[in-house]
């Protein structure tokens, strides 16, 4: 089992400054994320509120360990096209409950799935494998996803050890020690294109930095950690929204991109141990864009969004 350890202080590279840009996924217009996470019993959860109209959405699932909640909604056949929330958490499949409490806040504001009798809230979610790091009694339940949506807001992503990220590791395959994989956001915008991923990065593998040398694996950072490969589960969870006009399948198409991305940033990635899961979430508020840009950019966004996960979780320093 993994020790636990302390929450490192913020690296002063990181702190947010309110004069610059939002670098993160809450650049996206009409996307807002909010936090809840345990500092003490090292585990927490994530909420991404869609535009009140809902977002295009379809995911990806390429791990062979994936928890879901409404994961087959999302398949391009499924009638329905548009959620209202994402929720990303820790507590392995305990934590889905959390997603009842994202309902909630959703119900009390009108928003939702319009059928005849009420307005039906849909709330994907994606759970991480954390119980082995802090208290396995600590998972965020219904209250804790409830905290989570009230506090999303369209300010800069928060990001490290936070929310669903707040419990995470990587570099575990070889047995001899782990460090925090964290949470990690990024925004990119290239030639009129414009995409933000957010990453919650727990994979069995190494995270690698751009020039593939291992960036956040074994011995690498502080905090790393006894850990025996097979006895918890890992999983990276990565969210893509975009303005740009999607249909379903081609939302699906760019989740399995982000899947692409994850093999080229996390070695060795989609394992007997990892329930990697990727989705992604179109407001529909721009054209189309060109294809081959898009899935160019959000493979790129995945693979910064994994990097500064671990960067900021470790406080490293980000390349020049």
């Amino acid at each position: 089992m993994l020790h636990r350890t302390p929450l490192p202080a913020r690296p002063a590279w990181c702190n947010a400054d309110v004069t610059a840009p939002n670098t993160t996924l809450t650049a996206i217009p009409g996307f807002r994320v909010g936090h809840w996470t345990d500092p003490v019993g090292l585990t927490g959860c994530t909420v991404i509120l869609c535009p009140d109209a809902g977002a295009v959405a379809s995911a990806s699932f390429l791990g062979p360990s994936p928890g879901t909640r409404e994961g087959v909604l999302l398949s391009p056949e499924k009638k329905v096209e548009r959620v209202h929330a994402l929720l990303l958490t820790g507590g392995s499949a305990f934590g889905l409950t959390a997603a009842s409490g994202v309902v909630r806040v959703l119900e009390e504001r009108g928003l939702g799935h319009e059928t005849p009798w009420a307005r039906v809230p849909l709330v994907p979610a994606a759970v991480v494998y954390d119980l082995g790091v802090g208290d396995p009694r600590a998972r965020p339940g219904d209250r804790e996803g409830e905290l989570a949506a009230r506090a999303a807001s369209a300010a800069p992503v928060e990001r490290g050890r936070v929310g669903a990220g707040t419990g995470t590791t990587a570099g575990k395959y070889l047995g001899i020690g782990a460090v925090p994989g964290g949470l990690g956001s990024v925004y990119l915008e290239r030639h009129g294109v414009a995409v933000g991923a957010l990453a919650v990065v727990n994979p069995i593998g190494d995270v690698l930095d751009e020039r593939g040398g291992v960036l956040a694996g074994p011995g690498v950072g502080p905090g790393a950690a006894a850990f025996t490969p097979g006895d918890v589960e890992s999983t990276t969870l990565v969210a893509v929204a975009t303005e740009h006009l999607l249909t379903k399948p081609e939302a699906r198409r760019l989740a399995d991109a982000a899947q692409t991305a994850l093999g080229r940033v996390i070695h060795p990635s989609h394992t007997p141990w990892d329930g990697d899961s990727a989705f992604v979430l179109s407001a529909g508020t721009r054209p189309p864009a060109d294809p081959l840009l898009l899935v160019a950019l959000v493979q790129k966004a995945v693979c910064a969004a994994v990097r500064d996960a671990v960067r900021v979780a470790n406080g490293l320093t980000p390349p020049a």
